[in-house]
C-alpha cells in the first residue's frame, strides 16, 4: 500500500452471482475526489463477497456440538460488539449459567 490510497466501504446484498455495480464504484471514486482532487485516476477496483447472516443477528454460544463455540456474523460492527461477544464465550466455556442474550444468538435458529 506504500504510495496508494485504498477507498472502500459499500455493502450490496446483491447475491452471489450478481456483476458488480458500476455505480457504486464511482461514487467512491467521486467521494475520494472530494477529498483529494488531484487524485490519479483508480488503477484498479476489487469487490469481494462477505457472508451475512440472514437475520443480521450475530451468531453466539455452543453450537450443537458443545465442545464448539460459535462467535461470528457481527456484520460491520464486529469490533464494537467484541467485548460483550467475548464476555458470553468466556462465560460459556466457564460453564456459567447462560445469558438471556444468548437466546437470539444461538447458532442454531435456522
Amino acid at each position: 500500500m506504500k504510495g496508494r490510497l485504498r477507498v472502500a466501504g459499500t455493502v450490496e446484498l446483491g447475491g452471489l452471482t450478481a456483476p458488480p455495480s458500476p455505480h457504486r464504484l464511482k461514487r467512491l471514486e467521486e467521494g475520494a475526489r472530494a477529498i483529494f482532487p488531484d487524485l490519479a485516476a483508480p488503477d484498479r477496483s476489487w469487490m469481494g463477497f462477505r457472508p451475512s447472516i440472514p437475520d443480521s443477528v450475530p451468531v453466539i454460544g455452543p453450537g450443537r456440538d458443545p465442545r464448539v463455540i460459535h462467535a461470528y456474523g457481527h456484520g460491520h460492527i464486529g469490533l464494537t460488539l467484541a467485548p460483550v461477544s467475548a464476555q458470553l464465550v468466556a462465560a460459556t466455556i466457564k460453564g456459567s449459567p447462560p445469558d438471556a442474550r444468548l437466546t437470539l444468538c444461538r447458532p442454531y435458529r435456522f
